[in-house]
């Protein structure tokens, strides 16, 4: 496909990704030799509709230069005018021509000369030199260069072969937020002014992403297992995803899976790999297969990053303020401040957290900055890509925006932060956006 018609499908793609009803383009496709019946098949498997059209939309880039103006007809076909008429608006018209057969060029031959044996090597620029075609052999051993030049299957790439969650639930899932703000006095943590800009915002999100929303402020360790208990146990068959966002301090935490931990208002800790733990195939059934995110703004230790020197090409507008705060308290062992009824879940063998995401707002072992009139760096990033993305992009590619754009940031023109995630999803993610 030339480059232009690129461009107006990533122009449009919100709007067909929005509307495109994909299931009576499919005869169509197929009949003008744009798709086979199996490219078919797999967009079908993709997912929902907008799952559907996503994927379709993707693939006919690589369709060839008649794929674009073939699915100009069959939009017009298929009655869906407004969307034919949204791609060929400003675009000069196309014509179709008749595809012309490849005309074969054949080398005309001619007589080797005849010499003798001693005259062989004189003549060997005019000889056509005739390999033997090699028998199968039971234990064939390609040598680096054939395995190199072994071409490629035709059609799809494995890029392209990977699939969309199912994401068409209504709602979609549950969302948990925790929001600790006001820590007690023996714990020695202090106020997290502006936590609750993030709450709010984080709030009405994922809202707008069609998840149930519940809020729970300023608890203790205790009632933020008893809150992820509660979580895991409720019936999420009916479900798509299922999201948790934990906004407090954090500390650096021994671990054999993920890092860091989070704080509750009495001072006690719980382990990331902990939270992840409660909603995991092995003990919440009801999730086994679907995503299950967990977004963690604290700080992963205390160690402050002042950043390296790079080229002024690389150096972006810089943010941040004096009033930057961060949530860190120094590393502690991950034993520390669990009671006797945490054991039993800390020896717990369980199986690979597949379907699993956690996103951290700072890399582990440093802090993690947030300004006490707007908010944590990360969720206002992180907010404001979702709000402008998430109707187009996958929930991976969005959280390197945010890594990109947090990495810009300084603190008091001295400090930076680093997000990041460990990311066991299987498939893309696409969150439901209101049309």
């Amino acid at each position: 496909m030339e480059e232009r018609q690129k461009k107006i499908l990533q122009r449009n793609r919100t709007s067909l990704v929005r509307d495109l009803d994909p299931s009576n383009l499919y005869d169509g496709l197929i009949e003008k030799g744009v798709f086979t019946q199996d490219m078919i098949d797999e967009i079908k498997s993709s997912g929902a509709r907008r799952d559907q059209a996503r994927q379709l939309v993707r693939d006919l880039e690589t369709r060839g230069s008649r794929a674009f103006p073939l699915f100009l007809e069959c939009l017009q076909e298929a009655g869906q005018h407004s969307l034919a008429e949204l791609l060929q608006s400003g675009v000069p018209s196309v014509q179709l021509q008749p595809a012309t057969p490849t005309q074969t060029v054949r080398p005309v031959l001619q007589p080797l000369p005849v010499s003798s044996p001693m005259d062989v090597d004189k003549n060997i620029k005019y000889a056509v030199r005739v390999h033997p075609i090699p028998r199968p052999s039971t234990t064939p051993t390609p040598s680096p260069e054939r395995e190199y030049m072994r071409p490629r299957p035709q059609g799809r790439t494995r890029r392209d072969s990977i699939q969309s969650y199912k994401m068409d639930a209504s709602p979609c899932g549950h969302c948990l937020i925790i929001n600790n703000v006001e820590f007690e006095p023996e714990s020695e943590l202090s106020y997290r002014k502006g936590s609750n800009i993030d709450c709010d915002k984080l709030e009405s999100r994922f809202k707008a992403l069609n998840f149930i929303v519940e809020v729970r402020t300023n608890l203790k360790q205790r009632q933020i297992k008893h809150e992820l208990s509660s979580l895991c146990k409720k019936d999420h068959s009916q479900y798509d995803c299922c999201v948790v966002i934990m906004l407090s301090h954090g500390t650096e935490v021994s671990h054999n899976r993920f890092p860091g931990a989070v704080y509750g208002v009495d001072g006690q800790h719980v382990p990331v790999q902990h939270i992840t733990n409660y909603l995991n195939g092995q003990h919440c059934p009801s999730l086994q297969g679907k995503p299950k995110l967990f977004f963690i703004q604290a700080c992963g230790g205390g160690e402050r990053d002042t950043g390296f020197e790079v080229s002024p090409d690389e150096v972006e507008p810089s943010h941040g303020g004096a009033d930057d705060q961060t949530d860190a308290i120094p590393m502690s062992s991950s034993s520390d401040s669990l009671s006797m009824s945490d054991e039993p879940d800390a020896r717990v063998t369980l199986p690979t957290p597949s379907d699993i995401l956690v996103s951290y707002s700072t890399f582990p072992g440093y802090v993690s900055w947030r300004d006490t009139q707007s908010g944590s760096w990360y969720v206002e990033t992180l907010d404001g890509i979702l709000e402008e993305n998430a109707a187009t992009d996958d929930l991976v590619t969005m959280l390197m925006m945010v890594n990109h754009e947090v990495s810009q940031n300084s603190a008091k023109g001295l400090y930076k932060q680093m997000p990041g995630s460990f990311n066991f999803l299987r498939k893309l993610l696409y969150f439901q956006t209101q049309a």
